[in-house]
């Protein structure tokens, strides 16, 4: 873990770190801000924060504001890039497709696969490289993302719930395999057989593996210009049908910026650390 920055804020430290990653195949960067209760040598419980198209590891611990509270609640907030980067990793035609539009997956479909291996980097390579080297709380981490990065926090989530406590999302891209984002990602990334993307769906995995977690949390804008592409709906029907709790809540004028995220954050953290302390 080379850090590239520290800066001090509320107290604590945001910090950007860069690591050569195995899986990417290509220097990697993150962010880590660490409360002050972890500058002070107590362990603390830690959230992973999965991004957007077109966004790095810089656009959550700008836009967000998740620092004040995550400083008041002791809690450690990781946020990495969505792609690999560089002038050797393959790059779509489209800002929805390659570098910047990871959907924290494992391709398999060539260019993509040499490189866009987001899934295992997250959890064979960061997820233990952040516990092993900051002070992170064993069994107090989850997990929290914003429209791709919301399906990703929802689809890692069931994939993986040894590793992670806690699951809440904005905006999330729900049933991928139904709207044209994601039938762009999966065709390119995985190839056309449907039954590899129902792997990578977050509706799909609900309905195969059921309930995993205490509750869900999911907040929607009702003026959200990309609403067709999300299917919250689905998800929730999916989530009832097998008895996971969830609250999905809709916001009457948000759309699906960052305005919206700051403007429920507060609740998110709130809830992430009400769970990880279960």
């Amino acid at each position: 873990m080379q850090q590239l920055s520290n800066t001090i804020c509320f107290d604590g430290e945001q910090r950007i770190y860069q690591i050569q990653s195995h899986y990417l195949k290509t220097p990697t960067k993150f962010a880590a801000f660490i409360p002050p209760q972890a500058l002070k040598g107590q362990n603390c419980p830690a959230l992973f924060y999965l991004a957007g198209l077109t966004c790095t590891e810089e656009t959550f611990i700008i836009k967000a504001h998740a620092q004040r509270l995550a400083a008041q609640l002791g809690l450690i907030l990781i946020a990495p890039d969505t792609s690999p980067r560089g002038e050797n990793v393959a790059q779509g035609d489209s800002w929805d497709l390659g570098q910047g539009a990871g959907f924290y997956l494992n391709a398999t479909q060539m260019p993509w696969a040499e490189h866009f291996q987001m899934e295992s980097f997250l959890i064979d390579e960061l997820y233990p490289l952040v516990v092993e080297n900051l002070p992170i709380q064993v069994h107090s981490v989850g997990i929290m993302g914003h429209s791709m990065g919301g399906h990703g926090a929802l689809t890692l989530a069931w994939k993986y719930p040894e590793k992670f406590k806690s699951v809440s999302a904005f905006a999330p891209i729900c049933a991928p395999s139904e709207c044209p984002w994601g039938e762009k990602a999966f065709s390119n990334y995985l190839g056309n057989d449907q039954k590899e993307w129902a792997k990578h769906d977050a509706t799909q995995l609900v309905l195969a593996k059921g309930a995993l977690f205490n509750e869900v949390l999911i907040d929607q804008g009702n003026k959200d210009q990309f609403y067709s592409q999300l299917n919250p709906e689905k998800y929730q029907h999916a989530c009832h049908s097998v008895g996971q709790k969830i609250t999905l809540r809709f916001h009457e004028g948000y759309d699906h910026g960052y305005y919206f995220i700051q403007s429920f954050m507060d609740d998110h953290l709130q809830f992430h650390v009400l769970q990880l302390q279960k």
